[in-house]
């Protein structure tokens, strides 16, 4: 079977309240890698976080296959791990960022992550949620103390239970399965999520003939957007052969 064509577009705001953009995002389609990174709100740096993140997984490239792909940005992630919480011990103030990141090759995907930022996709008009938060609310909705209709707007909600550099080591949450032609990604920051529902995200997706990054966050700010936004998108299609008869064959 002929490879799955990628095609990616980004968007990035501060939002209408916040002053500073934590969010970081990474894309780099010759390597088949994306990721959005979102430093945690209220703590110290989490713009310096964010950005530690994505330049680690700026350092990978692709050599192999999908697995190699993962195992080289589990290593980067962790790397920045260490690097974001001994910077934190060093400046006496806790540090820390989520992380969702995709990886392609050929016709197969893998979603990394850690914290709340999520990943979707969307295939056949439907819209999939990859990932789970690691959050306080999530943990109440797994163990059934919280209605899952209640955790939307929850005060809890921006409370993780995982996060990168917080402390000295990480687990690492990761999903594996087959990518088909006309499959779109998008991985983003609770700035979307938090504001928009699945089916308002799947609706821009399946409308947008331009930038959907940029629609969709142009929503967030006119629900005020408390928080930064930042979304990647990837498009999945067919690659072409095109067959050329030489020219002294041409009639």
């Amino acid at each position: 079977m002929t490879a799955l064509r990628t095609e990616w577009q980004a968007g990035s705001d501060v939002g209408a309240v916040r002053r500073l953009n934590e969010d970081s995002w990474h894309a780099d389609g010759q390597a088949g890698l994306w990721a959005v990174a979102d430093g945690m709100g209220g703590l110290s740096a989490g713009d310096r976080a964010s950005r530690t993140i994505a330049g680690a997984l700026a350092g990978v490239g692709r050599r192999g296959d999908l697995e190699t792909l993962l195992d080289d940005a589990t290593r980067a992630i962790h790397a920045a791990n260490g690097a974001i919480h001994s910077e934190s011990l060093v400046a006496g103030a806790r540090m820390g960022s989520t992380v969702v990141a995709l990886a392609i090759v050929d016709r197969r995907f893998g979603v990394l992550w850690a914290g709340d930022s999520r990943a979707y996709l969307l295939r056949g008009r439907r819209l999939h949620r990859l990932t789970r938060d690691h959050s306080q609310v999530q943990e109440m909705v797994d163990r059934g103390l919280l209605a899952p209709e209640a955790a939307a707007g929850h005060p809890l909600g921006h409370v993780l239970s995982r996060a990168i550099g917080v402390e000295p080591s990480v687990e690492i949450a990761s999903v594996i399965d087959t990518a088909a032609d006309g499959d779109v990604f998008l991985l983003c920051s609770d700035g979307l999520h938090g504001l928009l529902s699945d089916d308002e995200i799947a609706g821009v997706l399946e409308r947008a003939n331009g930038d959907a990054p940029a629609t969709l966050i142009r929503h967030c700010l006119a629900r005020g957007a408390p928080d930064n936004v930042t979304i990647v998108t990837i498009a999945l299609d067919e690659t072409t052969a095109l067959i050329f008869q030489p020219a002294d064959t041409v009639q």
